[in-house]
């Protein structure tokens, strides 16, 4: 939807001002992206009252003054549901947020002092903060733009690794029989492709993360759609050339046409009306989780993490650049729930977080775009102790499961580089899934959101 003339007039002069500013908060399914933005918005909402903020200059001398939730400039997109979020983690027992079902946005207005007052600057400055959240299923489909069908099909990782097989065995048998150039059946295809949905749920309920389409996870407006019957032809042996020139009533044709369709009618728009409008971005990586779900589903998150890192659009910016075609010119890698681990062991996650995403960073620092890779915990499930065990003391977390169940857990280390198949035989983790732990403030308890708040914002604020 259209914004009025002089809604769009009044955000062009804000951006040329420098006023404003796009961050978009990304990652895959279960990266904590709807608590982090809960707990971003918290912060700021207290800065300089009861939130912990030693890392935000701003914050930390004073200077930011808090800020206020404002009418969002896109009226035909849904508000981040703050307040519901809030609500959920004030219950008896607290609940986690509901995840991310749909593309939400929310302005905020901060106030805050300049650190250097000028006689051309005024005594009290605000920042125009657009966040903007939407279902991680959704960024799956950003490096489908990269291919066409055949490239797509060959690309799938299908027939890598004993379990993902196993979850898709049955659509594997049915497909293997398959005739590219038969006559398409739709009632067939229909029910193919509903099985290979099928298999992308199973697969994401068990920890994958590379899964495409990622609107077959979820759907939404397009559930029964032709659009969403489509799938890979994982054993194909044929040249593309072959294949392209297959009539168009043909299954891989039919199959093609579909993908298509998809690229430019579904995955392009989200892209072009959403991803290319942003300033700044933080992704969210749940390197804890993979290490928990074991080799096959941490070297498919790897996968999944260089394929979207591609997809996204990096790049200094000119004042004209920055008006008219905007790239993101800070960004930030962020490991979510560091408080699954003991404090000593934050360190190792950052350097495992750097380990499986290395050749994107040298990308990016080749590029010269700043990032910053850091561990964090934007809503805090437990608490570390020192605990006295066979006469020495060792870190352990305290903490409540989803269950109700008081415990008191010993994560053990993390390791700094890509594990091998030695660390797998020889080392696994266990980390229980937490209760958020009750707040005894109005601002919730974090671990580092200050810091990410000032690498994503903080220069904006000086």
């Amino acid at each position: 939807m259209r914004q009025p003339l002089s809604r769009e007039l009044s955000n062009l002069l804000e951006r040329g001002r420098d006023r404003q500013l796009r961050l978009a908060v990304t990652g895959l399914s279960q990266a904590g992206k709807t608590a982090f933005l809960t707990s971003l918005v918290n912060q700021l909402r207290h800065a300089g009252v009861e939130a912990r903020l030693d890392l935000l200059p701003a914050a930390r001398d004073g200077r930011l003054l808090g800020a206020q939730r404002l009418n969002q400039p896109d009226l035909g997109v849904p508000r981040f549901p703050y307040d519901p979020g809030m609500a959920a983690l004030r219950d008896t027992p607290p609940r986690w947020p509901e995840p991310t079902r749909g593309i939400s946005e929310l302005r905020l207005q901060l106030r805050y002092r300049p650190a250097q007052n000028g006689w051309l600057s005024p005594d009290i400055a605000h920042l125009t903060l657009d966040l903007f959240d939407y279902p991680g299923e959704w960024l799956l489909d950003l490096p489908l733009l990269q291919h066409d069908f055949y490239s797509w099909c060959q690309a799938q990782p299908l027939l890598e690794g004993e379990q993902r097989r196993a979850l898709f065995s049955e659509w594997l048998d049915a497909v293997k029989a398959l005739d590219p150039a038969a006559e398409a059946d739709e009632a067939q295809l229909a029910h193919l492709a509903d099985a290979y949905a099928q298999g992308l749920r199973r697969a994401k309920a068990a920890g994958f993360s590379d899964l495409q389409p990622g609107r077959f996870l979820l759907p939404g407006e397009l559930a029964g759609a032709p659009v969403l019957q489509f799938f890979p032809l994982p054993h194909l042996d044929a040249s593309r050339e072959m294949l392209n020139n297959l009539p168009q009533s043909s299954l891989y044709a039919t199959l093609a046409a579909r993908f298509r369709y998809y690229q430019q009618q579904v995955v392009k728009p989200f892209y072009r009306d959403h991803f290319r409008r942003f300033d700044r971005q933080i992704v969210l990586v749940d390197v804890l989780g993979a290490l928990n779900a074991g080799p096959e589903r941490f070297e498919d998150l790897s996968r999944a993490l260089r394929q979207l890192m591609q997809s996204f659009d990096y790049g200094k910016r000119s004042l004209l650049s920055r008006l008219f075609a905007p790239k993101i010119d800070r960004l930030a890698i962020a490991a979510t729930k560091a408080d699954h681990v003991t404090p000593d062991q934050h360190g190792h996650v950052v350097q495992l977080l750097e380990a499986l995403l290395a050749e994107p960073l040298k990308d990016l620092r080749f590029a010269n775009v700043p990032v910053k890779a850091l561990s964090l915990a934007a809503i805090r499930a437990t608490e570390a102790r020192e605990v006295l065990q066979d006469g020495k003391r060792s870190s352990a977390l305290r903490g409540t499961t989803l269950e109700g169940e008081d415990v008191l857990v010993y994560p053990g280390d993390v390791p700094t580089r890509l594990p091998n198949a030695n660390f797998w035989q020889h080392q696994g983790f266990d980390f229980p899934s937490f209760r958020p732990m009750p707040s005894t403030s109005d601002a919730l308890t974090h671990i580092r959101m200050d810091a990410a708040i000032d690498w994503l914002i903080g220069d904006k604020l000086a």
